[in-house]
Order: C-alpha cells, then structure tokens, then sequence
C-alpha cells in the first residue's frame, strides 16, 4: 500500500503532549488503516505469536489478549508501520527529527471482559534511556472508560521519577523478577486508591483516533465492562533523537544485546533493530 494521507499536529496538540504527557489525534491515519488493521488483528487472534497473552484463548467474551513485535514478519503490521504516517506524527510529537520503530502492540479486550491492568510506566520494562520515547496508540473501536480506555496520570512523565516495574501473571520469568525484585525504586501506588490526590487524563476516542502518549507516563486500562463493544487498538512504539540503548537485566526480551550492534549508552540506531520510519527534509 502507498503512503495514504494523514494530517500533521497541530501546535496545541504539541503542547498538550509535552507538558500533559499524553494527548488525543483525532482521525489522524487515513480510514482505510483502521478496516486494514482491524481484519489483521482478527487474524492474528486466531495465529498469534510467541509474545502473546491471553486469558481466554477462542473467546468472544471475557478475553483479554495482547500480542506484539508483529512488524518483522506480517506484511500488514510492517506496511502500517512505515506507511501510515505514526512515525511522523510520533516525532512531530516528540520534538525529533526522526522516528524509529520498535515494537507494534496489539490489544483486545472483548466484552464483558473485567480484567484490569495494573497502573505502570512503559519505559522502566524497555531497554532505552531517553525522553524522546513514546506510543501511538491508535483506537480500531470507538472507546471510553467504561469500554477499557486508557487512563493517565496527568504529568506523571514530568516527575523524573521511575516506580518499580510490576510483573504481570505471578511472574514467571526468573530473570526478569530477580531485577524487579532486586530494584531500589519505589513501588509504584495504587493510584486508584488516590483519586483525590492527583489529576487525572482520559479520552473517549472513535475509530481512527489516536492518544500519543510518552513512555514515562503513568497509565492503566480498567476492564471493558460494556456488555457489547469489544475494545481493540494497535499501539506502535517509538524512538526518538535522544533514545540510547540501555539493556538493563530484565528488560523486555524481545530485542536484547544479541541482536543489536550498539554498545550500552550508545544512539539506538541500529537500522536492523529499530529501522528508521521518518527523517525530516
């Protein structure tokens, strides 16, 4: 598929991300994205990879299944990636001049799914250090709150602060849960319990909608407590000119030292690794 059209930021949107850490695109990829991606996550729920996650597998109620690195081998997924212009509205975002992938995450939760994630930060789990690093993630169904929308902590990515990673499922990966358990971070709050405490973003989003939103923010999805709309949205992650390799012990093991050709602090620029989406002229 050619690049389809897709419209630029605006400068209010710019300033929404930076000092709030997230903030709503309206219809920001052309439509044909959202039926494209829309059959491709249907299909993969029936093939899913090796990262996948799913609480009731064959389901069409009480699923909650999250999938991703989909991009290196699904045409569809690599193709929404470089084309549909994210990358672009990603750096746009971000103040950099340019955008490299790395990782798609595909989310579905079906009706009358109550499942909830818990409250985290996306970038204590990544290998990367940076604040030029944030998601796009774009809405395949309309969504609100009660239909497992995102919800943020407002300015939570400005605190210069990381809580300790929570490991979902018990946490199986020894690895992993040696370091978590080895950190001197604080333990992240239960920010449920704090409503009077902080300010708090959520955005009701249509099909072809799009929260931006930096990797430092805290955030959660409560469960899909509609009892007819399922909530399916495709999340693409992205490196900015200040995002440097960082393969801390137990950070996300889909991409680690072994398959990238950077040393420890260095630019994550590795073309193979993390491809460059977006240059500016």
């Amino acid at each position: 598929m050619p690049d389809t059209a897709h419209r630029d930021l605006t400068g209010g949107e710019i300033r929404t991300f930076q000092e709030e850490g997230a903030v709503l695109v309206p219809q920001c990829v052309d439509p044909v994205w959202v039926e494209r991606m829309t059959q491709a996550i249907d299909r993969q729920l029936a093939s899913p990879s090796k990262w996948v996650h799913d609480t009731n597998p064959g389901g069409n109620r009480k699923r909650f299944l999250h999938d991703r690195y989909l991009w290196p081998t699904d045409m569809d997924f690599k193709e929404f990636a470089f084309n549909s212009g994210v990358g672009e509205l990603a750096a746009q975002a971000m103040g950099s001049s340019t955008a490299r992938i790395y990782f798609d995450h595909v989310f579905v939760k079906e009706p009358n799914t109550q499942e909830e994630f818990f409250w985290h930060q996306d970038l204590p789990y990544w290998p990367f250090k940076g604040r030029q690093i944030c998601s796009v993630w774009l809405s395949l169904t309309d969504a609100d709150l009660e239909s497992s929308g995102l919800e943020f902590v407002r300015g939570s990515h400005a605190w210069n602060k990381w809580f300790r990673p929570v490991l979902p499922d018990g946490g199986e990966d020894t690895n992993q849960a040696e370091w978590i358990g080895s950190s001197s971070e604080e333990e992240i709050p239960d920010f449920n319990s704090l409503r009077d405490d902080y300010e708090f973003l959520s955005f009701e989003t249509k099909a072809g909608d799009a929260v931006i939103f930096n990797t430092s923010i805290i955030h959660t999805s409560h469960g899909n407590f509609s009892p007819t709309r399922r909530r399916l949205a495709l999340s693409t992650r992205w490196l900015g000119d200040d995002a440097c390799w960082d393969p801390r012990p137990g950070t996300d093991p889909i991409v680690t030292q072994e398959h990238v050709t950077l040393e420890p602090g260095a630019p994550a620029t590795d073309d193979k690794a993390f491809p460059l989406v977006w240059q500016a002229a």
